[in-house]
C-alpha cells in the first residue's frame, strides 16, 4: 500500500455495512469500559507485592506510555475511521502481513479476556450463591451479552455507557473517601495521614528492580487502551469524538488507578494490600466499612460484577469488529463479514462467541497450566499489538510526510522521538516478562502462536497467489 489518504476533512470508512451511529459520551465509555476489568478492584495485590508504596511511581510510568498509544491511535483513526480499527491502518501503511498478523493475535487475545471475564463474572456471583454451579452463571451471562452486541451497535453503545458508569462511579466514590480519610478523617475515625507510605520499610522498600518488575503488572492494567480505535468506523463524528475520547480515557485510567493505588497504600499497610484477596479483603470494602457504608462487601462484590460484565461486553464488541475487517479485506471465511439490516456483523459476532464458550470451559475445567498458557497467548498478543501499533504510526508520519499530504487534526507530542519510547518501553516490558515467575507463560504460549498466525498468513498468500496465476496459465496453454 502506498498509505495515501485523503485530507481527514474528506475522510470516510470503507462501505463495510457498519452503522455511524455511537455518540461521542457513548465512544468514550466504551474505552473506559474496556479499559477497567476487575484488576482495579482485586488485582493490584501483585503489584504492590514487587513494588511497595512505590508503586504509585509505576502506575504513572505505565499510563505516559498509555498515553502516547492513545495520542497515536487518535492521529491515525481520525485520518482512518475504517472497520478494524488499528488493525486496518497497519495492513495500509505496514502491509498485509502486519494486519493479519495483528488483527488475529489481537482478536485471540480479547476472546481468552472475554472467557475468564465470564468466568469470573460467575464466580461473583457465588458469592451471595455458593451452591450455584458455575455454568448456570457464565451461560446466563453470555446469552445477555451476546444479546446486548446483536442488536444494535446504537443499543450496545447505549447499554455499555450505563453499566460502566456503574464502576466509574464506585472509583468515584472511593477515591473521595479515602482523600477524606487520609486528610481529615472519617465519622469516628481519626485521619490517617501519609505515615503508611514509608513506615514500613521505606517508600520503595525492594529497590528499582522491585519497581520495574511491577511495571510488567502495572502495564496490564492499562491494555484495553487500544479499544477506542475500532469504534472509528462506527462513531457519528470519528474526527470530533476519537481525540477526545482518547485523551481523556487515559487520563481518567491515570487518575482513577494513580491515586487509587496512593489511597490504597496510604489506607492499608503495603504487605496488608499484597496479600489481600477475594472481595472481602479488597482495600475498596476496608475503606467503605470504615466509612459505614451498609453491606459494604455485597455491594463492593456487585460494582466488581459489572466491572467484569462490562469488559466481557465490550470486548465482545471488538472482537466481532476485527474479525469482520478481516473478512472485508479477505483475511477470514466471507460469511464473517455480512451485517444484518441494523449493520450488525453478527456472523463474526457468532465466531466470537465460540471462542467464548471455549476459553471459559478451559478456564472452568481444565487443569491450571491450560488456563495459564491462554492467558500467556492474551498478554503476549496485548503486548505485541501495542509495539505493531507504535510501529503502523512512524510509518503513517513517514509515507505521508513524504507523499506531502495534510497532517491529522492531532498530532503525537514530540514525535517519533516519543513513538519510539513508548514502543522501546513496551518491547522492555514484553522481555522482562520472560524472567518472571508469574508472566513467563507470555513467551512459552505467545510466541509459538505468533509463529502459528504468521504461517497462516504466508499459506493464505500462497494460495491467493496460485488461485490469481491459474487463469493466465490456462489461458497460455
Amino acid at each position: 500500500m502506498t498509505g495515501e489518504a485523503p485530507a481527514p476533512a474528506t475522510v470516510e470508512a470503507r462501505s463495510t455495512g457498519l452503522r455511524r451511529a455511537l455518540s461521542g459520551r457513548q465512544v468514550g465509555m466504551i474505552a473506559i469500559g474496556g479499559a477497567i476489568g476487575t484488576g482495579l478492584f482485586l488485582g493490584s495485590g501483585l503489584a504492590i507485592s514487587l513494588a511497595g508504596p512505590a508503586v504509585i511511581v509505576a502506575y504513572v510510568v505505565a499510563a505516559l506510555a498509555a498515553l502516547a498509544l492513545a495520542y497515536t491511535l487518535a492521529e491515525m483513526t481520525v485520518v482512518h475511521p475504517e472497520a478494524g480499527g488499528f488493525g486496518a491502518i497497519a495492513q495500509r501503511y505496514l502491509g498485509a502481513g502486519a494486519g493479519f498478523v495483528q488483527r488475529w493475535i489481537y482478536w485471540t487475545a480479547q476472546v481468552v479476556n472475554i472467557g475468564s471475564e465470564v468466568v469470573a463474572a460467575g464466580l461473583y456471583v457465588r458469592f451471595w450463591y455458593p451452591q450455584l454451579p458455575l455454568w448456570v452463571p457464565v451461560i446466563a451471562f453470555s446469552v445477555i451479552m451476546l444479546v446486548v452486541n446483536a442488536v444494535s451497535v446504537r443499543f450496545f453503545g447505549e447499554f455499555e455507557y450505563w453499566f460502566a458508569m456503574i464502576k466509574v462511579s464506585a472509583i468515584v466514590v472511593f477515591l473521595v473517601l479515602g482523600v477524606l480519610y487520609i486528610v481529615v478523617g472519617l465519622p469516628g475515625r481519626p485521619a490517617v495521614g501519609l505515615d503508611a507510605l514509608t513506615e514500613h520499610g521505606g517508600f520503595a522498600p525492594n529497590g528499582i528492580g522491585g519497581v520495574w518488575l511491577a511495571l510488567t503488572v502495572v502495564t496490564f492494567s492499562y491494555l484495553g487502551t487500544e479499544a477506542v480505535a475500532v469504534t472509528a468506523a462506527e462513531s457519528r463524528n470519528p474526527v470530533r469524538d476519537l481525540p477526545r475520547a482518547a485523551r481523556r480515557m487515559v487520563l481518567r485510567l491515570a487518575l482513577f488507578y494513580v491515586l487509587g493505588m496512593a489511597v490504597v497504600v496510604s489506607i492499608v499497610p503495603w504487605q496488608d494490600a499484597a496479600e489481600a484477596s477475594g472481595v472481602q479483603s479488597s482495600p475498596f470494602v476496608t475503606l467503605f466499612e470504615a466509612a459505614g457504608v451498609p453491606a459494604a462487601a455485597g455491594v463492593m462484590n456487585f460494582v466488581i460484577l459489572t466491572a467484569a460484565l462490562s469488559a466481557m461486553n465490550t470486548n465482545l464488541y471488538v472482537t466481532a469488529r476485527m474479525g469482520h475487517s478481516l473478512a472485508v479485506d479477505g483475511y477470514a471465511p466471507r460469511w464473517m463479514a455480512r451485517v444484518n439490516q441494523r449493520g450488525v456483523p453478527r456472523n463474526a459476532l457468532a465466531l466470537s462467541a465460540t471462542g467464548l464458550v471455549l476459553a471459559a470451559v478451559i478456564s472452568a475445567t481444565a487443569p491450571q497450566e491450560a488456563f495459564a498458557m491462554m492467558l500467556g497467548i492474551a498478554l503476549f498478543g496485548a503486548l505485541v499489538t501495542w509495539l505493531l501499533i507504535f510501529a503502523t504510526h512512524a510509518a503513517f508520519r513517514r509515507k505521508r510526510s513524504a507523499a506531502g499530504l495534510p497532517a491529522s487534526p492531532i498530532r503525537m507530542p514530540g514525535a517519533p522521538v516519543t513513538t519510539a519510547l513508548a514502543a522501546l518501553f513496551v518491547a522492555a516490558v514484553l522481555v522482562t516478562t520472560a524472567f518472571t515467575d508469574h508472566f513467563n507463560t507470555a513467551w512459552k504460549a505467545g510466541l509459538p502462536y505468533l509463529a502459528l498466525v504468521v504461517l497462516a498468513y504466508l499459506a493464505i498468500r500462497r494460495y491467493r497467489r496460485n488461485a490469481a496465476e491459474r487463469p493466465t496459465e490456462a489461458l497460455e496453454r
